[in-house]
């Protein structure tokens, strides 16, 4: 890894966007900075695509998709995401004539019936870990899980590097996949992740190809399941943070930030509005 103030400026105008992880990457401490808050403001003002993509469940994602100034945030790995769509109030009766409000829309990459069917399957899994690993618990945010499960390892728990290579066993036993962010180790049924999330979001909010344009596009992140995009996007880039995780790393960002977390991501957010 290189530090970013290596990182070579892309042409005027070139980038398109950024594809940003959200825990330990935007927040600290669970909760994301003024700083970092700022540097999202700051790339949509100037006309960039701005897309969180997490491991996150879509209803603890909701929140941050309505208020944060954001395109999209794209939430369990890749399987759903969040959208504004507005509603025009005026055919309601409720608001005067072309008022309209904002409100969220969700899409999938998974028909309802395979969500329904995989779904049973993975508590059914979630079941047998917390009863086969030691110390093994759900995340708290499961009950916002639509089609993934989560196993909180660093949250509000410590779990051991034997018991999360445990975990991982058995959702891979069951056909799942599964990946350990910062703080938890989630597991699904089907081919998506995040690095499919990013090419499904570009393609249905603004037409494209992101294959076609992987070097105009921005990837921040901190953890191993992060490295999928650090192996494909030219410009990617690692909170400080990261270091926690390098040595379980195959694929490292090309660069790395001086400040960790928010700041990190701020820091970021500062050298990509110096290429504009």
């Amino acid at each position: 890894m290189r530090p970013l103030s290596e990182w070579p400026a892309p042409a005027p105008g070139q980038l398109r966007g950024v594809l940003t992880d959200i825990d330990d990457t935007l927040t600290t401490d669970g909760a994301i900075t003024p700083d970092a808050l700022q540097a999202l403001a700051g790339l949509k003002a100037r006309g960039l695509h701005v897309i969180p993509i997490t491991g996150r469940p879509v209803g603890w994602s909701e929140p941050f998709a309505a208020t944060w100034p954001v395109d999209s945030i794209v939430a369990e790995n890749g399987a759903v995401a969040l959208q504004r769509t507005a509603e025009n109030l005026s055919q309601t009766g409720l608001l005067p004539n072309q008022e309209k409000r904002e409100q969220l829309s969700k899409i999938y990459q998974q028909d309802p019936a395979t969500r329904a069917t995989n779904y049973t399957r993975m508590q059914q899994v979630l079941a047998q870990i917390e009863r086969e690993v030691p110390g093994a618990r759900r995340a708290t945010d499961s009950p916002g899980r639509e089609t993934d499960i989560a196993i909180d390892h660093s949250e509000f728990t410590h779990m051991p590097q034997d018991a999360i290579d445990h975990a991982m066993h058995i959702m891979r036993n069951a056909g799942m996949n599964a990946t350990v962010s910062s703080i938890h180790i989630n597991g699904w049924f089907g081919a998506h992740n995040k690095l499919e999330g990013a090419r499904w979001i570009v393609r249905e909010l603004f037409g494209r190809n992101l294959d076609a344009e992987i070097d105009r596009w921005v990837y921040v992140g901190d953890s191993t399941n992060d490295q999928l995009m650090f192996e494909h996007f030219p410009h990617s880039v690692g909170v400080a943070n990261i270091a926690r995780f390098v040595p379980q790393l195959t694929h490292l960002p090309r660069y790395v930030t001086q400040g960790g977390r928010g700041a990190g991501f701020a820091e970021v957010a500062r050298a990509v509005l110096e290429t504009l």
